[in-house]
């Protein structure tokens, strides 16, 4: 499986099919979307433009039940879904996880956002959203982790290494910094606080 990293948290899984997460300042006219699944309503993770880049006709959206009145104003194929579940849609079985932040309102655990533990040609990818490094989420099994790092409106860099070496995944990608928030050093300073067991990828792309 093929993963790139653009701007912010926007995200894409190249393998028997193309699937993207929150696609954000992507300006190429791809059209290649087999799936683009959607954490939340914020500029930065539902942007139309980058979205009508990469969909084609058929794409299938996945998104929360607050973003239901935008999507079917572009596309009549989508799937609204709720924290806490488990999908199957196509060729793809994933599992939704609540994203909200403790403290701050940016992210109230009454707007239902969520993210992704997404089962792909037999490995797991975790698109944790905009979060908190919640109790919650402390026993989600996965391969890969895609966490955020940038803080402010996500966990930062310190609580995002701690939750990484608690569930332990295969490898950690870390997003959500280099952008709007968070220096683009912070990948390094993520990647040194990991266990030598993980791997970690720094793939954000520098942003154009």
């Amino acid at each position: 499986m093929d993963i790139k990293v653009f701007t912010q948290s926007a995200i894409l899984l190249s393998g028997k099919e193309k699937i993207y997460f929150d696609p954000f300042k992507i300006t190429e006219q791809l059209h290649d979307a087999d799936y683009v699944f959607i954490t939340h309503d914020h500029y930065d993770h539902y942007e139309e433009a980058s979205i009508r880049n990469v969909m084609r006709e058929d794409t299938l959206f996945i998104v929360p039940k607050v973003l239901e009145e935008k999507i079917n104003k572009i596309t009549t194929h989508y799937v609204v879904v709720e924290a806490n579940q488990h999908y199957k849609v196509g060729t793809i079985e994933f599992a939704t996880l609540p994203a909200y932040k403790l403290e701050k309102p940016y992210h109230p655990k009454e707007k239902g956002y969520v993210g992704y533990n997404v089962n792909v040609e037999g490995t797991n990818y975790y698109v944790m959203g905009d979060t908190d490094a919640l109790e919650e989420l402390k026993n989600v099994k996965t391969d890969v982790c895609f966490v955020p790092i940038g803080g402010v409106y996500t966990m930062d860099v310190e609580e995002a290494t701690q939750y990484i070496n608690t569930i332990n995944p295969k490898k950690a990608i870390p997003i959500h910094y280099g952008s709007i928030v968070g220096d683009t050093n912070l990948g390094n300073t993520f990647k040194q606080g990991i266990k030598k067991e993980i791997e970690v990828e720094l793939k954000l792309e520098e942003e154009k």
